[in-house]
């Protein structure tokens, strides 16, 4: 990706001379005329350096220094000037220029100056984000076998440049996975932008992703830089996506397809290398039928599918995870650990968790602060729709949701007819007209217990 010059100066043959020597180092230039020009520019665009004289009409070099360094506390100005004092670099170095070079230039000096002045500012920002990652979970919890198949998936799609469509209800865990391909990836070091394309009205996404002029629309009083600007070289993160207007997904389509677009109200071309990583909890090929999504847009981002089981299919990994956040949240409280008693992990077992992992992880927070003893009892739980299955045999019809009605009366389906064939899965799987591996996921994801005899039959108790 190459890196961006902004040259600030009042003499054109200058900025021409800058321009040719930085073009033909990769780098790409802008330039201003003025100190006015310069700050638009810096408003508008993502600028990595910037080359700034001195002397010029209005404002002077000092002053535009000062308003780059309200603007961006961290990009990195070398003043160059052909009327250099110590009192003049010394005033520059307290404004926090990186660095004083005085004209006329020696050019590999220049171009090693700019190098380095990139290169700091790329390794503040890189810890900046390893700070942060210290506080940041970024732990995928689980032992049930789907989850671990994702974890590998992740370990070998995440070094690649290619685009992963992550597929889940609510909860489950879909930025995680995101974050998690970000961080293992080769981009680990650039930015990570995240838009959640159902939180961001229909008539504003577009401004949200590509940016827009100003006076491109009312309220449009400033330019704008758009997320897929701000993620240059790094990851874009689309949550929600199947929430996004039609005319934003023929957009990002051209994004993907050819790396460029314009702002809105815009015409200049602009080339971004943004590795796109999206999320949905909807059947995008349903919605597409529907026409509320573009199919194509659908198999461009759907390179590497990741669906991320509800928790009601892994309950085995209820216990797994309530410990981690058990442990989790004590550190945060500044606690030492709170432990569920035998009956209340019971309990939770029993519930078929519409919120997924994410309601999960909040009542065991609520569980740690309002729980006065170490030991959290059944008594402890709050009475929320912990469905329990006697309760639905009496009246399965009182079940809250479809989810709950259906996911009952499968597992009562598939009882009573391992129940009739002696607990023998694969004369079960054959009456059923299904895969005995199919069967063996459905007595996992409920709970029903199955071994196998000495002989090799297939039996549950």
């Amino acid at each position: 990706m190459s890196k961006r010059v902004l040259i600030v100066d009042d003499e054109e043959s200058i900025r021409s001379a800058l321009e040719q020597l930085l073009s033909y180092e990769k780098f790409k230039t802008f330039s201003a005329g003025d100190g006015s020009a310069a700050l638009d520019i810096a408003a508008s665009e993502r600028i990595d350096i910037v080359l700034l004289d001195i002397k010029m009409p209005g404002m002077d070099g000092l002053q535009v220094l000062g308003k780059l360094k309200e603007l961006q506390p961290d990009l990195p100005v070398i003043i160059i000037s052909g009327h250099g004092t110590i009192a003049t670099a010394v005033e520059a170095t307290k404004l926090g220029a990186f660095d004083f070079i005085e004209k006329p230039f020696d050019t590999e000096r220049l171009l090693l100056t700019i190098r380095n002045g990139i290169k700091q500012v790329e390794l503040s920002r890189r810890n900046v984000q390893l700070q942060r990652k210290i506080g940041i979970t970024t732990e995928i919890i689980g032992g049930h076998p789907e989850m671990l198949a994702i974890m590998e998936t992740i370990t070998r799609v995440a070094p690649t440049n290619a685009r992963v469509l992550i597929m889940g209800e609510n909860g489950t865990g879909k930025e995680l996975v995101a974050r998690k391909l970000h961080e293992l990836s080769k981009r680990a070091g650039e930015p990570f932008v995240e838009v959640n394309c159902a939180a961001i009205p229909e008539d504003l996404i577009e401004s949200e992703l590509f940016g827009h002029e100003k006076g491109s629309f009312t309220g449009a009083i400033s330019q704008r830089i758009g997320k897929f600007e701000l993620a240059d070289g790094g990851t874009l993160f689309l949550d929600e996506v199947g929430d996004m207007s039609l005319s934003a997904q023929a957009k990002v389509l051209r994004v993907l397809q050819e790396s460029v677009f314009e702002r809105v109200g815009g015409t200049e071309t602009k080339r971004v290398d943004v590795r796109v990583l999206a999320a949905t909890n909807k059947n995008l090929l349903e919605e597409a039928a529907r026409m509320r999504f573009r199919e194509d847009l659908y198999y461009r981002l759907n390179v590497v599918p990741i669906r991320i089981p509800p928790l009601r299919e892994r309950k085995s990994d209820i216990k797994i995870l309530a410990d981690y956040f058990l442990r989790e949240v004590a550190v945060e409280l500044g606690r030492s650990p709170k432990r569920l008693a035998s009956e209340a992990l019971d309990v939770l077992m029993e519930y078929s968790w519409p919120g997924n992992v994410r309601e999960l992880r909040n009542l065991i927070e609520r569980l740690c602060i309002l729980t006065l003893t170490d030991l959290i009892r059944r008594d402890d739980l709050p009475t929320l729709a912990l469905v329990r299955e006697e309760d639905a045999r009496k009246d399965p019809f009182g079940l809250r949701t479809y989810q709950e009605f259906k996911d009952f009366m499968e597992k009562e389906y598939l009882v009573k007819k391992l129940r009739e064939n002696n607990g023998n899965v694969s004369r079960t799987a054959r009456q059923l007209d299904m895969q005995r591996s199919n069967l063996y996921k459905k007595l996992e994801k409920y709970g029903i217990d199955f071994r196998n005899d000495a002989g090799g039959d297939d039996s549950v108790p």
